[in-house]
């Protein structure tokens, strides 16, 4: 496994060794051990979750609060999306920073995003399958988004005609909102 830093430290890409011939391939996606020495702590993972959407859809920048707070271990395992953590710890050097990642079926990568981040992507192909691992339940009450075009963060997404978002993703508050209102 190689392990790829990123302008945040705490955000790691996971770029597995693939060993492929004429009959197709074979990986080792997970390795619990690689995977913490590599976070530099244990990481006990409750919970996968795995979407399916089309072309253009954006979900995010999701994340939950305190106490159930999540870090999540994602991947896309069918077309490609363009990934995003946004750092919205408070007392962080890179607090408002964001990296983009892309993630495919092809480069099998995955990325690494600790609790304290939003996070997001765009559909890129066709139809893309996400999939991602939390080490916390998901509690829709603790639930909160940061607006995914928040010109404050400027993430710089790939290609935004004929976004699809939801309601939720679209009436999302700024980052400016959530810290006035003491959400961050």
């Amino acid at each position: 496994m190689n392990i790829i830093k990123t302008e945040i430290p705490d955000v790691l890409i996971f770029e597995p060794k693939v060993f492929g011939d004429d009959r197709g391939f074979f990986m080792e996606s997970f390795n619990q051990q690689v995977f913490e020495d590599a976070v530099g702590r244990k990481v006990d993972f409750v919970q996968d979750n795995h979407s399916k959407s089309t072309k253009g859809v954006l979900r995010g920048l999701h994340y939950q609060l305190p106490p159930f707070a999540q870090a999540k271990l994602v991947r896309c395992v069918v077309g490609e999306v363009f990934d995003v953590a946004v750092d919205i710890r408070k007392e962080s050097e890179t607090f408002g920073k964001w990296v983009g990642v892309h993630l495919s079926a092809e480069n099998k990568r995955q990325l690494w995003i600790p609790e304290g981040f939003a996070h997001g992507f765009l559909v890129l192909s066709e139809h893309a399958e996400f999939l991602y691992k939390t080490n916390n339940y998901y509690h829709p009450q603790f639930e909160a988004s940061v607006l995914w075009n928040d010109p404050t963060v400027g993430v710089q997404w790939p290609n935004t005609n004929n976004i699809l978002l939801s309601q939720k993703d679209k009436n999302a508050p700024t980052l400016m909102t959530l810290i006035e209102s003491s959400l961050i």
